[in-house]
């Protein structure tokens, strides 16, 4: 059983509605899955669940396909869980090699726009004895 409440705490984590303007990618999007998750959130007239990002500089660390979805539809304002990016239970890794990335780099991408290649970060939890993807915290919102 994931204990939510002591990883919320830990990552200090909240939910918020933010303007979509507040938030910044620090990867680029693959065209394919954008074109998929475009029709499907259309079509269903939702977004399914939340994106993540920092709480301190609005970088989106998980949901970036979601947020250029939204974005290209029009809308104003997207569900966000925020997390302190640098809590010690937070760690970045490559999805191609499982090597580690800095979280720096990870900044540094955002706020400069030389934004990393699609599917570059994976932001893994460490909490318990546990290890799983960030996903797991992003609240279901169907909104």
């Amino acid at each position: 059983m994931v204990d939510y409440h002591n990883i919320h705490k830990l990552l200090k984590a909240k939910v918020e509605i933010l303007d979509v303007g507040l938030l910044r990618q620090h990867e680029r999007v693959d065209e394919r899955r954008l074109a998929e998750l475009y029709e499907e959130i259309r079509v269903d007239g939702l977004i399914k669940k939340a994106v993540a990002a920092d709480l301190n500089t609005y970088i989106i660390i998980d949901g970036h396909h979601r947020y250029n979805v939204l974005k290209s539809l029009g809308c104003k304002r997207i569900p966000a869980i925020l997390v302190d990016y640098f809590s010690p239970i937070l760690k970045v890794y490559s999805w191609n090699s499982n090597g580690k990335i800095s979280k720096s780099s990870v900044i540094e991408a955002g706020v400069s726009g030389k934004l990393f290649p699609a599917k570059t970060t994976k932001h893994m939890i460490y909490f318990g004895g546990r290890k799983f993807h960030i996903s797991l915290l992003e609240p279901e919102v169907n909104i």
